[in-house]
């Protein structure tokens, strides 16, 4: 018996979906789950030409977006043959994970399904549910907080078993969110310091070096709302851009810091935070600077290398591909600058090690004050708070994993 058989039942959990150890709501579970399956939730898409509109319509559903205006983000598919590299790059993380766990003798089957796109989180948990695998543990494929990054896979997970007729037999609980995991954060520091490195052999000053952290732009309303919620005993004044934003911002100081540290010569280059990958309306606020009209802006500012950092993405797919190995890497072409963008986290071994230490802190109930994290922020929650992430343009949806607004 573990101590999840043991914990006390309620009939209206403050955690829907939840297996009885998270069910209370507490913002850590320091108790050990036997969780029976591992739920690795990606974003999905297109394979083919065929392929690429509907699957824009899966990721627009709601929002009344027609075709004409779905082609013309299609065109960053049809570049690249139709086919996103995500789910090549999910399959690779499912054979390294199962791989790692296999090294470490856990025993647990890894359940892969997307949510725009085949195989869909529909079909991973029904194939759960014939395995007789029913406490799941998810581990999405985004690591900081927002509503596209976190409650939004939470809400699909709601909806899912709703939809499935699996609420009353599948739980399903959901890893803390890894921006500042060691495993997560090490790929960068390891890339970046390459660049510097690179960029100062070559005879460029470290004051003519920028160094460009870029992730998804969000609605800025959005971005306020990220994290836990006024109010709420976990809230923290986060600043400007919430949650969201101060994670990247405190990542991104922590990778600054080590590079400063372990290459000689690179005290003091200037660094910052830029967006990318905008899609919503003029009228509508979103995170900025952009990344390419910073980009622009550089060589005004002394600088002649800049070095692109992907650091809101764990692997390289299409706004990677097109966002920054494209767009980007020709905007510091026109501005005359020389340019570098640094490895994803992807199958990294540091990255799927901490994983996998990541289901382990579950397995084992570890103490938050025993896990590790690289920034003030960390350890994030195992159990989301209420109200956090809000969409404010569709408000609260039943969502697993988190109190209920």
């Amino acid at each position: 018996m573990t101590a999840s058989d043991t914990a006390p039942a309620s009939s209206e959990p403050l955690v829907p979906y939840a297996s009885p150890a998270a069910a209370a709501g507490a913002p850590y579970i320091e108790t050990p789950v036997a969780y029976d399956g591992i739920l690795l939730a990606g974003f999905g898409g297109p394979e083919g030409q065929d392929d690429v509109i509907p699957f824009l319509r899966n990721v627009t559903r709601g929002r009344g977006i027609p075709d004409e205006r779905l082609e013309e983000v299609a065109h960053h598919y049809r570049h690249f043959d139709g086919i996103s590299p995500i789910n090549a790059q999910n399959r690779a993380l499912k054979s390294a994970l199962e791989a790692e766990l296999a090294r470490r003798a856990i025993a647990l089957p890894v359940y892969w399904g997307n949510r725009n796109w085949a195989p869909y989180l529909e079909d991973a948990v029904q194939e759960a549910d014939a395995a007789g695998d029913r406490n799941l543990l998810a581990l999405a494929t985004s690591a900081y907080s927002s509503f596209s990054s976190c409650r939004q896979y939470r809400e699909d997970f709601a909806r899912v078993l709703d939809e499935t007729g699996l609420a009353a037999s599948i739980t399903i609980d959901k890893v803390r969110q890894f921006f500042d995991h060691p495993g997560f954060v090490q790929p960068f520091v390891d890339g970046v310091r390459a660049a510097v490195a690179g960029f100062l052999a070559d005879g460029v000053a470290a004051d003519g070096i920028r160094v460009l952290f870029s992730t998804h732009s969000i609605p800025t309303a959005d971005a306020e709302r990220s994290g836990p919620r006024e109010g709420d005993p976990a809230h923290r004044d986060f600043g400007e851009g919430g949650a969201y934003a101060a994670q990247h911002l405190a990542v991104a100081e922590v990778v600054m810091d080590a590079v400063a540290a372990e290459v000689p010569g690179s005290e003091g280059i200037a660094w910052e935070l830029v967006y990318q990958s905008r899609s919503g309306p003029p009228s509508q606020p979103w995170l900025e600077p952009d990344v390419n009209d910073v980009i622009a802006g550089l060589p005004e500012l002394g600088a002649q290398a800049v070095v692109i950092v992907p650091l809101g993405f764990m692997s390289d797919h299409m706004e990677v591909l097109w966002d920054l190995d494209t767009e980007a890497m020709d905007a510091a072409a026109e501005a005359g600058l020389r340019a570098v963008r640094t490895p994803t986290p992807g199958v990294d071994p540091a990255f799927v090690a901490g994983l996998v230490d990541l289901v382990e802190e579950r397995l084992n109930g570890t103490p938050a004050a025993d896990r590790p994290h690289r920034t003030a922020l960390g350890p994030w929650f195992d159990v989301c708070r209420p109200a956090c992430c809000e969409n404010v343009r569709a408000g609260f949806k039943p969502a697993a994993s988190g109190i209920a607004p």
